[in-house]
């Protein structure tokens, strides 16, 4: 056997080994826990518990100890950075408190493993580049690995906000339904975050935190501006102000979604026929490109093919 087939299968053997001891240790480790109490005498362990973490738990953890140690050294410059950094986050759906550290982590991260696995690559399989070539495919993995993670936010913020904005009309619609059934707005906007929830679950988790905010206190001006602030939607941004006048004014509220969800119901027909007429245009690309071609090729192809067997020898002489 040769000696790259004896590394091979000594490597996997080893990898194996190591991670079924890794799963054995992890799903092991609370029922030892629960043993060695027993031993002492405690009142914990005179019943045996199942194990509270498997090992995807315990990797998920280690995983976001790697990014806290890598965001340590990849911190922003000011805390404005760090405010746009949650906003753009909160705006995508992740609200979570560590949220921003994870995300700065995994730029630095996600830079630093493509330039490691770049690196593992034989030389030979890339042609034996020079040094300056090199040191140039470092430096652009580097970079798309730190700004994947912001092109990723983007992306994930424009499907969050492309699917709020397809259920805004309809959740007015039944706000307006409770609202001229006698509901307060408050008890309104918590109703229809409760049946919104399942068919549309990014607006009715805005709903709902809206409802929550609104519950503990939270002025009702406020509470609508931090869900504007939130979602960075020009629709969110009407109704919100909307809201804000009705409130101050008094005026009907029923009256006033009515008209405004007729409103945003006209917009979303205006702006599918928009898109409708863009379409010749878009498709002006493929079609030259792709399917004109194919169409000359298959009416034009064979008269071309018999032109030249009869003109040819015709104009030679044959």
């Amino acid at each position: 056997m040769e000696l790259p087939y004896v590394v091979a299968f000594v490597t996997f053997l080893a990898v194996m080994l190591l991670g079924t001891a890794l799963y054995v240790y992890m799903e092991r480790r609370e029922v030892l826990g629960v043993w060695r109490r027993r031993a002492e005498g405690h009142e914990r362990g005179l019943e045996l518990e199942q194990p509270s973490e498997n090992i995807l738990d315990a990797a998920q953890a280690q995983m976001h100890a790697v990014l806290e140690w890598f965001a340590k050294w990849n911190q922003p410059s000011n805390a404005e950075e760090t405010k746009a950094t949650r906003r753009l986050l909160v705006t995508a759906g992740y609200r979570s408190r560590k949220a921003p550290i994870f995300f700065i982590g995994s730029k630095l991260l996600l830079a630093v493993a493509l330039v490691v696995l770049f690196a593992m690559v034989p030389v030979k399989l890339l042609g034996f580049p020079s040094t300056n070539a090199m040191l140039f495919y470092y430096v652009c993995l580097a970079a798309c690995g730190y700004y994947a993670p912001s092109v990723w936010l983007k992306h994930m913020i424009a499907i969050r906000q492309d699917t709020l904005q397809r259920a805004i009309p309809d959740a007015l619609d039944l706000m307006v339904v409770c609202v001229e059934a006698g509901l307060g707005l408050d008890q309104a906007i918590g109703r229809v975050g409760q049946e919104v929830s399942p068919a549309h679950p990014a607006l009715g988790d805005e709903l709902n935190l809206l409802s929550q905010e609104l519950r503990t206190g939270v002025q009702r001006q406020a509470a609508l501006r931090n869900l504007a602030h939130r979602t960075d939607l020009e629709e969110v941004r009407n109704l919100v102000a909307l809201l804000v006048q009705t409130d101050r004014f008094g005026t009907s509220i029923g009256q006033a979604l009515r008209v405004h969800a007729d409103s945003m119901r006209t917009t979303r027909r205006l702006k599918a026929e928009e898109l409708a007429a863009k379409l010749p245009v878009k498709l002006l690309f493929p079609l030259i490109c792709f399917i004109f071609p194919s169409m000359f090729i298959v009416t034009i192809g064979p008269a071309c093919i018999r032109m030249v067997r009869v003109l040819f020898p015709a104009m030679t002489g044959q």
